[in-house]
């Protein structure tokens, strides 16, 4: 009776090893999912923005931003460039980079 009892309460603590093993690998394909997600989401805004700045703003074409980004000049003649995430970014004109 001894053996059985043993048998089962080692059987039942393998169980739920196993069972928080899998709820790991769970949780970490969901946040991988969602790492995904949020970087197609952020590539997405961008190319909408840089698109209808494109469109409506003026392009200056003899300086870029700090990182090599474009420089767009808005109605109000504003300089300002578009970020990784699809935010405009104003930027002071002593501020800008000629172009190489």
């Amino acid at each position: 009776m001894k053996k059985i009892l043993i048998i089962a309460a080692c059987a039942f603590c393998f169980n739920i090893s196993a069972h928080a093993q899998v709820k790991d690998e769970v949780k970490k394909g969901a946040q991988e999912v969602k790492e995904g997600a949020q970087k197609a989401g952020d590539k997405t805004a961008e190319v909408a923005a840089k698109g209808a700045a494109h469109v409506t703003d003026q392009v200056y074409e003899g300086k870029e931003g700090p990182k090599g980004q474009t420089i767009y000049i808005d109605n109000n003649s504003k300089y300002y460039y578009i970020d990784d995430k699809g935010h405009k970014n104003y930027i002071a004109k002593g501020s800008l980079i000629d172009k190489k």
